[in-house]
């Protein structure tokens, strides 16, 4: 499990970018750098990073699921996620 710190941090990051889209999307479209530079960093999409919406793990995301590939295989070996069974041939 991540460190709540870095989780809290991210979802900031999310608020950010959600708050600031349409005006980076009007400033990019004018071409007015100066005031797009006035802007938060953090407000960039290029800033998130894709975490398991459960524990928070940066690595091994499984973007179909939300949630990384340790807490996938957990999740589907106790058959909590629907239509996905273990391969058996």
């Amino acid at each position: 499990m991540s460190k709540k710190s870095i989780i809290a941090r991210q979802r900031k990051r999310e608020r950010l970018v959600a708050k600031y889209a349409e005006k980076r999307k009007a400033l990019k479209k004018a071409g007015d750098y100066d005031a797009l530079d006035k802007i938060p960093k953090n407000a960039s999409p290029v800033r998130l990073r894709n975490r398991c919406k459960i524990t928070g793990r940066p690595r091994g995301y499984i973007r179909f699921f939300g949630i990384s590939r340790v807490k996938f295989r957990e999740l589907a070996s106790m058959g909590k996620i629907p239509g996905v069974t273990k391969s058996s041939w």
